[in-house]
């Protein structure tokens, strides 16, 4: 399901993102603990159910704990653990040509 967002609507589905993506990433470390691979399978379901997850909500995974919120000109970007929604970027530049947002 992919939509548009403006500034205000991402800003407030962050904390959502955000704990979501640190379920996940307790899931993972609890593997660890375990003493099962970061890389392994068990990891990598637990990462693709949380890219899932960010599908639904209409946000577009760019990589582990990356996701981008189309603004309709470019993308509102995100990565963990950023605290807040500060960077944006254009569709051809990338993660790369990220600039703080103002």
């Amino acid at each position: 399901m992919k939509r548009t967002f403006t500034f205000e609507e991402a800003r407030k589905l962050l904390p959502a993102v955000r704990e979501r993506t640190r379920r996940a990433l307790g899931k993972i470390e609890a593997l660890e603990s375990e003493g099962t691979a970061p890389d392994g399978p068990e990891a990598r379901g637990i990462l693709v159910s949380w890219a899932r997850e960010m599908e639904e909500l209409g946000i577009e995974v760019k990589g582990p704990w990356l996701v981008d919120f189309d603004s309709g000109d470019g993308y509102w970007c995100w990565r963990w653990p950023e605290e807040t929604l500060d960077y944006y970027h254009g569709y051809d530049e990338g993660f790369g040509g990220r600039v703080r947002i103002q």
